[in-house]
């Protein structure tokens, strides 16, 4: 975007521009989110009309297959916008701000020695299902990553870029949890088993191969759907608000207050996700049969990574829900997320 130079008026009696060439004559300066508009250099075009790299780079041949050619059309992407607004001066103070909670959180635990409390199913449930979590978090991180890479706006980029960098805070708060567990519990793998029952462990299966499937889904609005509209409100659901409650129902005061830090970060993306989902059904009616199509593709798989956790989740500490019910309520979040949007969770 250019904005006009301060010039003298112009023969003519043309004026000298007010506003930012990329907006059209609005005759106002952007705000402070605005002026990321179409800043995406993959999808802009030099002043010269020329390519930036010759079209037949691999690059190029990339984003037209996995992004230009997607089922998924809205003609103008440019005209989304993030319901919360979010930029980076905004996002910082906002996580500086939660960082400093969950800071304090674990200064304030740090010398009680209340894990030594901790009963032994409690012990076993960390061991095996919170400290591999760090796995498909970031996982899920690279995902997000992803999609602000292909994505065909910048108001899109930075809503995934905000949403990569909260999942990898979510890895570095179970790091920090998982080794104050470690120098307590050194004999029950914490800080040294995590990968092996990630990828071992019959009960992670079922969310390592989703997981595994969306980093291998190149159509990036497929990969939207599936990580944004399927898997995170479903396993969100799970790791940040029922295991957390769980964790409090066991004493384990700690582990509530971090997951339930990382709540409000989730809540986010589902807001933003859903403003996307919505925008796209609103630029063209066929798109509900495309984002249709993929949630049947995807909801069984997220189905099957919160059963298998479900069953952990039921078989080790003293106080737990029913499988059935931890299943349910997972499931239920992302219907409900599919139902403001407008669409059909055909696994029901």
């Amino acid at each position: 975007m250019k904005q006009g130079k301060n010039e003298p008026p112009r023969r003519g009696g043309e004026q000298r521009r007010r506003t930012w060439s990329a907006f059209g004559d609005v005759r106002r300066v952007p705000s402070e989110y605005e002026i990321t508009h179409d800043t995406n250099y993959p999808s802009r075009s030099p002043p010269s009309g020329r390519p930036r790299a010759n079209p037949s780079s691999a690059a190029n041949l990339w984003l037209l297959t996995h992004r230009d050619r997607s089922p998924l059309r809205a003609g103008d992407w440019l005209g989304f916008r993030d319901p919360d607004q979010v930029t980076y001066r905004a996002y910082v103070t906002s996580q500086s701000q939660q960082e400093t909670a969950a800071a304090h959180i674990l200064e304030e635990y740090a010398g009680a020695s209340r894990d030594r409390l901790l009963a032994p199913g409690w012990r076993a449930t960390l061991a095996a299902l919170f400290a591999p979590v760090r796995f498909p978090f970031h996982g899920l991180q690279i995902c997000a990553a992803y999609i602000g890479q292909m994505a065909p706006s910048s108001y899109i980029t930075n809503c995934a870029a905000f949403g990569a960098a909260d999942l990898l805070r979510g890895v570095s708060l179970v790091a920090y949890r998982t080794r104050e567990l470690e120098r307590t519990y050194p004999e029950l793998g914490f800080g040294a088993q995590e990968r092996r029952r990630w990828e071992e462990h019959p009960a992670w299966q079922g969310a390592r191969k989703a997981i595994e499937l969306a980093l291998a889904t190149y159509d990036s609005a497929e990969s939207f759907t599936a990580v944004n509209l399927v898997l995170r409100p479903t396993l969100d659901d799970f790791w940040l608000r029922q295991v957390a409650d769980v964790a409090r129902a066991n004493g384990d005061d700690e582990t509530w207050l971090l997951l339930s830090n990382l709540q409000m970060d989730a809540r986010r993306c589902r807001r933003w996700s859903e403003a996307l989902a919505k925008y796209a059904l609103e630029k063209q009616s066929e798109n509900a049969s495309v984002l249709g199509k993929w949630i049947a593709k995807w909801a069984p798989r997220a189905d099957d990574a919160a059963a298998g956790l479900a069953s952990l989740l039921g078989s080790m500490p003293e106080h737990f829900p029913s499988e059935e019910k931890v299943r349910a309520k997972a499931r239920r979040a992302r219907t409900s997320l599919l139902e403001e949007i407008g669409l059909v969770d055909q696994s029901q």
